[in-house]
Parts: C-alpha cells; structure tokens; sequence
C-alpha cells in the first residue's frame, strides 16, 4: 500500500477513534444527568415582596436558589432539578449569590444586599433552596447542599409541604 494511502487510513482510524469515544462521553455524561451545555439561568432575585406575590397569585411558594459562583453543586440544582421545573412553569424560583452585593428589596420593602440578607437567613452552604411564602417566611425547611442520591426526593417533599403551608396561609 503506498505510503499516502497508509496515513489517509490511519488518520481515519483516528479520527473515528476520537468520533468514537465522543460519543461514549456524551452516552456516559447524558446517563449521569451530566449536561455538556451550561446550566439553565435562573431569574434572579430582585424584589422578594414582587417575587413571592406573584408566587402567591399562582397558589405557589416562591422557591429561592441561594448559590455561589463555581459551585458545581449549585449548577447540579440549578440544571436537573430547579430549572427543569421552572421551564415547564411548574415552580416560582428565583436566584440569589450569597456572595454578591447586589441590591435587593426583601419580602418586608426594606432595601439590602443578596450577601447580607442570606447572612440575615443564616445561610452558610451553597447551594440551600429556600422555600417561602408570600410574606417571605419559611413554608418547608430549607434544602442544605446535595445529597444526589435523594435530591429530587427530598425537593418534592419540600415542594409538597411548603405548597401546603402557602395554601393553609391564604
């Protein structure tokens, strides 16, 4: 075989090879819930009185991602679990970065940052999904880090509970 012929074959081989392997990572990474694509955006959290009335009118807690940036876990929520369900219109969630001083009106009208009023919340790990009613109280416990096992578990029975509470507070 002439020597043109054998390099063509082998960078064939090649790049099958490599075509090939793609394809098992992304069949491994879809498996793993893993997405290749960053993860869903969500609203972030500006008026908590707005935010948790609007929750409100829909019979609905409003969900609160407190995150951080780079955190994987907080990314891992926000794609297989909180944005899903915000896309498909079924939850109110908003985000907040615990480490930003981005301005906020809480739930009461008064005016703070994101970072100090998830110190005000006592919230220390990212990510924590909060649950809160219309006029910003806890309607669940608040979901603390990521258990993946028995995340999406331990969200639908916060869900279920704090939709209970909303609807007895009514």
């Amino acid at each position: 075989m002439p020597a043109s012929r054998l390099a063509r074959a082998a960078t064939s081989r090649s790049c099958l090879h490599w075509l090939a392997a793609g394809a098992l990572l992304a069949v491994v990474a879809g498996v793993a819930g893993v997405s290749a694509a960053s993860p869903p955006h969500l609203p972030p959290a500006t008026d908590l009185a707005a935010h948790g009335a609007d929750a409100a009118r829909r019979g609905e807690p409003l969900v609160v991602l407190v995150s951080m940036p780079g955190c994987s876990y907080c990314d891992a929520v926000r794609r297989n679990y909180l944005g899903p369900q915000a896309a498909a219109g079924e939850i109110a969630v908003r985000e907040l970065d615990m480490t930003a001083d981005t301005p906020l009106r809480d739930a009461d009208g008064s005016q703070t940052t994101a970072r100090a009023w998830a110190r005000a919340h006592q919230v220390r790990v990212a990510p924590t999904v909060l649950f809160l009613d219309h006029q910003g109280r806890a309607a669940a416990s608040p979901l603390r880090g990521m258990q993946p096992d028995f995340y999406g578990a331990y969200l639908e029975q916060a869900l279920a509970q704090a939709r209970a509470a909303v609807a007895a507070r009514k």
